[in-house]
């Protein structure tokens, strides 16, 4: 089977589903996305590798795995989401230490936020993406709801616009540069990722 290569488009938050963002993947060569929920800890630690100018104080769960890993000389080399279950998706890490290749399964949100931490590129099977790279609407029952909100095909109802969400921008307009420099730097210190990402985007308009 084909390997297609994605990129990540960006993260949106879910308006309707409480604590579930919506991360999108584009297909490199073509023009198909592939939606998939996620949890809010996953999308914030993706958020912070994607957005260089913030620096946790203290390392992350995905942060220490890679800090780990640079201990012991083990590589991530790709990441493939490689299987597609009841909507849920399935995801590798294809790993190396001492020239021997290791493959570690993954939920597809933390395979995504350590590929990001290691340059490392991500893949999913043509299949895979002939199948979910539209819109469907899942159902989730009451024993897998924990899987509907994480790693789970985007429903269409979820799907907002690729921005955060209103209040976002609505909270930081009528401040100044210099205040909301102050704001990006307590939020930073403070570990409030989201809302030092909403910070973040509010300056990166005015530049």
């Amino acid at each position: 089977m084909s390997l297609v290569r994605l990129n990540i488009k960006g993260i949106s938050y879910s308006q309707t589903q409480n604590g579930a963002y919506a991360l999108i993947l584009n297909e490199m060569n073509g023009d198909r996305k592939l939606p998939i929920v996620i949890g809010a800890f996953e999308a914030q630690s993706i958020a912070i590798a994607l957005e260089e100018a913030i620096s946790p104080p203290r390392p992350l769960t995905h942060d220490l795995f890679k800090n780990f890993a640079d201990r012991f000389d083990i590589v991530v080399k790709q990441v493939i989401i490689h299987k597609l279950v009841d909507g849920v998706f399935y995801s590798s890490l294809i790993c190396e230490r001492d020239k021997i290749e290791e493959i570690i399964d993954a939920r597809t949100s933390d395979a995504i936020a350590l590929a990001l931490r290691f340059n490392a590129p991500i893949f999913t099977y043509k299949n895979i993406l002939d199948k979910a790279g539209i819109f469907l609407k899942i159902e989730p029952t009451k024993d897998d709801a924990d899987d509907a909100t994480e790693d789970a095909i985007l429903s269409e109802d979820l799907l907002t616009a690729d921005t955060e969400p209103e209040t976002s921008s609505n909270n930081y307009s009528s401040k100044s540069t210099e205040d909301l420099q102050k704001l990006l730097s307590d939020a930073v210190n403070n570990e409030d990722y989201e809302t030092a990402a909403n910070i973040r985007d509010e300056i990166s308009k005015r530049e």
